[in-house]
């Protein structure tokens, strides 16, 4: 693991997650032991719009119990476990960061998802994972965190059977050239974070043989998103369940920065679904 990726795993690692994930469960009324898919929906999908995000995504996208899926920076699994129970297909998750990988197991296992997910710890650099050995690549806001989108896009292509689907949401650079404010959900510090334009991923992808189908900006949606979410936080502080679990004592001034930077230009969510055509 390289000195960024260490940098990377240790801004994501917050201590005691699984307990702490098991203790909000209580807190809003849930028997951690009975829990659902749904029931962790609230805290699991750790990317710009949550289900939501997940939903505009898979909306195009066609997976089948057949489908051997690769998920490319799981987190703690929470699009594993949509994959699974949307569509039940066989997930393999990689992280780079060990205590995601332990939650997302636990809590797969806890929902009776064993039989269909496994989750590994390794670099979206160089995973462990067989050639040509999925039909579908997914890829949440892991971007931010690889400065090596060449490389990225080639282990990508490397793991996908020929005719397979790379789909991603990632935050992208805007048009407004301008550093960005920090600390941010992906990066505490500038050094961790990179956001590159579109067409830095266009590139990359290109290269390693994946053909855009198509490239959706999110923004609109990522602002209304931010909008209700601090409406609600207003109205009734936040959730005992949430993505800012995972963030630590600094979310709310990430979740501002973001919406910050959104505002000025300088990030764009943004989907892309591209095909491994050779």
């Amino acid at each position: 693991m390289s000195q960024i990726e260490q940098a990377v795993a240790q801004h994501y690692t917050t201590g005691a997650l699984t307990e702490r994930v098991r203790a909000a469960l209580e807190a809003s009324g849930i028997d951690p032991d009975a829990a659902t898919v749904a029931d962790l929906k609230a805290g699991d999908e750790f990317h710009t719009g949550g289900v939501k995000a997940t939903d505009n995504l898979f909306a195009q996208l066609s997976p089948t119990h057949a489908t051997r899926v690769l998920d490319v920076g799981c987190g703690i699994g929470g699009t594993s476990r949509y994959i699974v129970d949307r569509y039940d297909s066989t997930v393999t998750g990689v992280d780079l960061t060990p205590e995601f990988v332990e939650t997302a197991k636990t809590l797969s296992d806890l929902v009776g998802h064993s039989d269909k997910s496994e989750f590994l710890v390794g670099s979206a650099l160089d995973m462990p994972v067989p050639d040509a050995g999925f039909d579908l690549a997914v890829m949440f806001h892991v971007g931010m965190n690889i400065e090596d989108k060449a490389g990225l896009f080639a282990e990508v292509s490397r793991a996908l059977a020929t005719g397979g689907t790379f789909a991603l949401f990632d935050v992208m650079g805007g048009e407004a050239a301008e550093p960005l404010a920090f600390p941010l959900p992906w990066s505490t510090v500038a050094e961790t974070s990179f956001v590159h334009t579109p067409d830095v991923y266009r590139d990359a992808a290109s290269a390693a043989g994946l053909e855009l189908v198509t490239e959706t900006d999110r923004t609109e949606f990522a602002l209304a998103f931010f909008e209700e979410a601090f409406a609600r936080m207003a109205e009734s502080g936040p959730p005992a369940l949430g993505i800012h679990l995972m963030m630590g004592e600094t979310a709310p001034e990430k979740f501002q920065n973001y919406v910050t930077n959104l505002q000025a230009g300088r990030i764009r969510p943004t989907e892309m679904i591209f095909k491994k055509t050779g």
